[in-house]
């Protein structure tokens, strides 16, 4: 069993703050990166089959229908488990009826949707164009036709969001009655609109304070705190990202994506002139049994079931000295299994660092 992740990077608006490999949509040129991606795939396709398949962008519903189309008999190349999950990212503001019905005929079971914000100023500053109108729309279109697992992603810590705005964030969430809540502080990048205009991030303490009232939102209304950033209602965790943060073997095939596999770890190319002429691969990493340590610990130490200690003994014939660390309480062992309460979660990547200092190779 594998994964597979496509990127499709065309966006007919650019957000403020985005960071991924992402360009202004035309035709002709999608046209033709989906001749190339169907090119990839047929090459570097193996023919396992696939548990999970995510279509990430960008913003994949801002193809046409017959683009769509093309892009689903492409991914009919894949052998397909019984039990597939099947994820597309939308925005509600060009997802419609239409695109929803293909995305049915053709087997989508899980949809993504970028909510961020329902502040008005707040979406002007992100440069996006949702309404919570279109929002519940479009997730009633959805629930007609037989969606029953869909994620909206929320950003906050936006620059002048307050408490009392994230919290009318979250009860609009809530009025959806949706399955999934991905939840991302804004984090100012380099290369994006918002690091070239020099904005700042907002205060620590009040990120953290953010970051509070969503895990008391969630936990109140039922959502399982499962990874750093996401939470679900029971049975409706994301099995792709679980692919990432298991340390599973996964297929990257587009622009700019990444894969796993056979202990080697690539990235596309993020340059459309390269992909275009078939020239995919910008980089690879062949892991070292450092390295296939170091990735199991810090992408299990994400998830709320944290290291599993008898697999990483199995497979790497390594044992962790984290008692001092759990003495200190940044860390809890039950049933031979580490991880990091949710509590400690907001300062995770030290605790991570101090536990790689801990490896003890037999």
């Amino acid at each position: 069993m594998m994964s597979c992740y496509i990127h499709i990077p065309f966006c007919e608006k650019i957000c403020s703050y985005c960071d991924f490999c992402k360009m202004f949509y035309n035709e002709n040129i999608v046209d033709s990166y989906l001749e190339q991606l169907e090119n990839e795939i047929r090459t570097l396709y193996k023919g396992e089959n696939l548990k999970t398949i995510y279509i990430g962008g960008g913003t994949p519903s801002c193809l046409s229908l017959k683009q769509l189309e093309k892009l689903f008999n492409i991914i009919n190349i894949f052998n397909k488990s019984s039990n597939l999950e099947f994820t597309i990212e939308c925005n509600f503001s060009n997802t419609t009826r239409e695109k929803l019905e293909l995305f049915k005929k053709y087997g989508v079971n899980r949809i993504s949707f970028g909510l961020e914000t329902t502040n008005s100023k707040q979406l002007k500053f992100l440069e996006r164009e949702e309404n919570c109108e279109k929002t519940k729309e479009i997730i009633a279109i959805c629930r007609e036709l037989g969606f029953d697992n869909i994620n909206v992603d929320l950003m906050y810590a936006l620059p002048g969001e307050t408490i009392a705005d994230l919290k009318y964030d979250l009860d609009f969430i809530k009025s959806l009655d949706i399955e999934h809540v991905s939840c991302y502080s804004l984090i100012v990048e380099e290369h994006t609109k918002l690091g070239i205009n020099n904005t700042e991030n907002v205060d620590n303490e009040l990120d953290y304070q953010m970051y509070l009232e969503i895990c008391k939102f969630m936990s109140d209304n039922k959502f399982n705190h499962y990874e750093i950033s996401n939470y679900s209602k029971d049975g409706y965790e994301s099995k792709h990202n679980l692919v990432y943060w298991n340390n599973e073997k996964y297929y990257g095939f587009g622009l700019g994506a990444s894969g796993y596999i056979d202990n080697r770890r690539t990235t596309n190319t993020r340059s459309i002139s390269n992909y275009l002429k078939g020239k995919y691969l910008l980089e690879e990493e062949i892991l070292e049994k450092d390295d296939l340590v170091y990735y199991e610990i810090i992408l299990n130490l994400r998830k709320s079931s944290g290291i599993d200690l008898d697999k990483l003994n199995s497979l790497y014939s390594v044992k962790l000295d984290y008692i001092e660390l759990v003495n200190l309480g940044l860390l809890k062992l039950e049933k031979n299994k580490l991880y990091i309460p949710e509590d400690k979660w907001y300062i995770s990547n030290e605790i991570i660092i101090r536990l790689l200092e801990c490896v003890i190779y037999e």
